[in-house]
């Protein structure tokens, strides 16, 4: 069947060892959160749950792996971008944003330099309201580095190494070096001038993954990217290895803070281009003291197509969109123990972030406007995909593009990010209004409790 003829309710058993069907003892609740009342309703995603704009003008929420909402669930943390159509410049401030969910209040408590289009400052919580994070550079010295702030006070203050994520305990903080990685892919990063933006060529010892003690703001290197490279289980064997740059991208904690997972790329720097040959990547996970470094996906198996990966709940398993059929380009979504043993299709129909719910058989995510679950009328489908029969529907059509992206280049796509809330009833996601950024806030408990109880 062709993808794009995919029935939304398709009925395909899940394989051996799938969430169970369960049946709620209460009725499910049918009320939005009181803070639904003091925000703009969204009427033009084709919505099937309550939609809500809580900031708009060139606004951005982080990514689909923490949410911007704060823990005890009355802020929201997020960056605006100085200008939607050119690349950010070395030293150029962006606005870190908080939304009082309690007052419908929008204001900004920080500015920052060290922000890309993609991540904006990489803005995000800690284990309380008084803590969150985000990236800053100084521009006398041209040193990027983390920033602790409490938005009650406006007492903050400066951190050893950048943030790429917290711990789930709030106590750590982890990074790959946000500048040098540029050199791989832009919009994740920190932005210093060409001179400060150093080359990593061959597997140097000098860069690789980041952790940073909170309480005493000093930072240091867990695995470098020669750690990597040699200790790998199993073996890299990169042919002629030193004639490649290396570079770490995108950590993330497991919900236990038992593992991280991080990406180590390299390239070919001969060859131009950003379609020059195989993407040249793989999908590492290592204790957080650096020890017992696995590879979740190998190089071979990214070379046939796949994209964004996320620890399910359980610790031990990644999701992933990944080409794992013979005589297709097709991703499946699949889930991979994180030393590679595992690997199997949970869904047939791979796309854009996902991410599965905590306690519940679901995984949401979004698509790129060009994949084939999109209508590729520059909306992407806001995917709730149910585990137990492989079934999905598409909670809204959200708008990401802007009238002047057809001529930007893909550093400046806008990606939903779909992200839990910790409660997980309710997602966050950017999108478009008014031909600008914005993100939004849907309340999804309500439908997943009624998924939950259908025979």
């Amino acid at each position: 069947m062709n993808r794009r003829a995919f029935l939304v309710h398709g009925a395909t058993a899940l394989a051996a060892g799938a969430f169970p069907r369960v049946r709620a003892a209460a009725r499910p609740t049918t009320a939005s959160p009181d803070f639904f009342d003091r925000f703009p309703a969204c009427t033009d995603f084709e919505a099937r749950v309550p939609i809500i704009r809580i900031a708009t003008g060139r606004v951005i929420h982080r990514f689909f792996d923490t949410s911007p909402i704060s823990p005890s669930g009355r802020f929201v943390g997020l960056f605006r971008l100085p200008n939607e159509n050119r690349p950010p410049q070395p030293g150029e401030a962006g606005d870190v944003v908080l939304v009082d969910l309690a007052t419908g209040r929008e204001r900004t408590i920080a500015q920052s330099r060290g922000w890309e289009t993609q991540m904006g400052a990489n803005v995000q919580w800690g284990s309380t309201d008084a803590d969150l994070f985000f990236n800053d550079v100084d521009p006398a010295t041209w040193t990027a580095f983390a920033v602790h702030l409490d938005p009650a006070t406006g007492k903050s203050r400066r951190l050893g190494g950048t943030v790429f994520t917290v711990s789930p305990d709030g106590r750590q903080l982890t990074s790959y070096n946000l500048v040098s990685s540029r050199r791989i892919q832009v919009g994740y990063g920190v932005v210093l001038p060409e001179e400060k933006t150093p080359k990593n060529h061959g597997p140097v010892a000098d860069d690789g993954l980041f952790l940073t003690d909170i309480a005493t703001g000093r930072s240091r290197m867990i695995a470098s990217i020669r750690d990597i490279y040699e200790r790998a289980v199993p073996s890299l064997r990169i042919p002629e290895a030193e004639k490649y740059e290396y570079y770490c991208f995108q950590i993330r904690w497991n919900p236990q803070g038992t593992r991280v997972m991080a990406f180590l790329r390299w390239s070919d720097p001969t060859q131009t281009g950003p379609r020059s040959g195989p993407r040249l990547l793989t999908l590492v996970t290592m204790k957080p003291d650096g020890s017992d470094i696995r590879l979740a996906v190998t190089p071979e198996q990214y070379a046939r197509g796949g994209h964004h990966p996320m620890w399910a709940p359980d610790g031990k398993h990644i999701t992933i969109n990944l080409n794992i059929r013979d005589g297709t380009k097709d991703l499946d979504l699949v889930s991979v123990r994180y030393d590679g043993a595992n690997l199997r299709s949970i869904h047939s129909i791979g796309s854009g972030h996902p991410s599965m719910h905590r306690t519940k058989p679901f995984i949401i995510t979004d698509a790129y406007p060009r994949e084939p679950v999109t209508r590729g009328d520059g909306t992407a489908p806001l995917r709730l995909i149910d585990l137990r029969d492989r079934t999905e529907v598409a909670l809204a059509q959200v708008q990401l593009t802007r009238t002047e992206s057809p001529r930007l280049t893909s550093e400046h796509r806008i990606d939903a990010h779909p992200v839990w809330d910790r409660t997980g009833r309710l997602v966050v996601f950017n999108g478009v209004h008014d031909d600008t950024r914005a993100v939004y806030l849907a309340d999804v408990g309500p439908y997943l409790d009624q998924e939950m109880v259908r025979a």
